[in-house]
């Protein structure tokens, strides 16, 4: 069977990671990865040996109360998600969009100030595996048809060869206070923190919908 873009077999995966010699531990991130994600996008793929080097870094397991930043709204936050349990929706997953592959994880501090780890990819390392260098920085000269198995092999042979990291300080944002306002809009409450002047976001900057009638 031809697995497109968007498919995939988890025979055809565990076989390519066996052959690379992947860990049990990392072949477990990585089909969580790619089950969340959908499909074993290269970005996605990398991003569970990310994680799994923060994790190792900052001497933590998925088990524990972690907190995370990713560079990048493509791929990696499902890496982070699926293997550390950092969510949007927990509110321990905050994307901050500079279109950077990099990621920061620190273990809960209850003071205003915390110590972390940031690991990205390193494109002095990426010399050494020319597909993911050309796929890395959007070239013409990766041609997806013909090299995504070439290249998701060269993911799991380089494993964190490609990585680099280093130690960071990030400032704890804490929760806010905030009380209900009614929308003179649309009639809906949300919170005030999120009011532009005399209406909810919804009915202003982030509309995103007209009804039908």
């Amino acid at each position: 069977m031809n697995y497109g873009p968007h498919t995939h077999s988890h025979g055809d995966l565990n076989s390519s990671m066996d052959t690379c010699g992947i860990s049990l531990r990392l072949k477990d991130y990585i089909i969580r990865c790619v089950d969340l994600h959908s499909y074993p996008a290269p970005g996605v793929l990398i991003g569970a040996f990310m994680v799994d080097y923060a994790l190792e870094l900052i001497r933590a397991t998925p088990s524990d109360k972690l907190y995370a930043v990713c560079e990048t709204p493509k791929c990696v936050p499902d890496a982070i998600q699926a293997i550390a349990h950092c969510t949007t929706g927990n509110h321990r997953l905050r994307i901050v969009p500079v279109g950077k592959f990099a990621i920061t994880l620190n273990a809960a501090s209850p003071g205003p100030v915390t110590e972390g780890v940031r690991v990205y990819i390193d494109r002095e390392k990426l010399k050494k595996y020319p597909t993911i260098g050309i796929w890395y920085v959007n070239s013409p000269a990766f041609v997806k048809d013909t090299m995504t198995l070439q290249l998701r092999e060269e993911i799991f042979r380089s494993g964190r060869a490609i990585l680099s990291s280093e130690a960071v300080r990030l400032t704890v944002s804490p929760k806010k206070r905030w009380k209900s306002i009614t929308c003179p809009c649309c009639g809906d409450t949300v919170p005030d923190y999120l009011f532009e002047k005399d209406r909810c976001a919804a009915c202003g900057s982030l509309k995103y919908y007209d009804k039908i009638s």
